[in-house]
């Protein structure tokens, strides 16, 4: 079996080699403090998309969605996903979204004119926000 050289060309930045020398720490030194991994991922999830049709529906229907709206919307997500919810649908005031909760994610919306008509499928939870 041959033996494959290191090249450390081909490694990924951030990725340490076999061969990278581990470095003790340098007294004195300014380190990054370390965040909690919620706290990094929530910064990094913050917030609540629109997928195209969702924005297709909006529209369609003259549906608004003001900061309150959005602020509750928001909320609402964080629960379901607390919950282990992965789709979900959200009940704000007079409308209905369907969410990707993993993605987070609106996949379409529904006003009260439309709702009665209107079937939930794959959603494995449902939330009043």
């Amino acid at each position: 079996m041959s033996q494959i050289a290191h090249n450390p060309a081909l490694i990924p930045p951030g990725i340490s080699g076999p061969a990278a020398p581990q470095q003790a720490p340098v007294r004195g030194a300014a380190t990054a403090p370390s965040r909690p991994f919620s706290e990094v991922l929530s910064e990094r999830t913050a917030g609540v998309q629109f997928s195209g049709h969702a924005v297709d529906r909006l529209r369609r229907r003259g549906i608004e969605v003001d900061d309150g709206t959005m602020q509750r919307l928001e909320g609402a997500v964080d629960r379901a996903a607390t919950k282990g919810s992965r789709e979900s649908v959200v009940f704000v005031d007079d409308k209905a979204f369907v969410v990707s909760v993993t993605n987070r994610t609106v996949i379409t919306a529904v006003d009260s004119a439309h709702m009665r008509e209107h079937v939930f499928t794959n959603i494995d939870s449902a939330v009043i926000a």
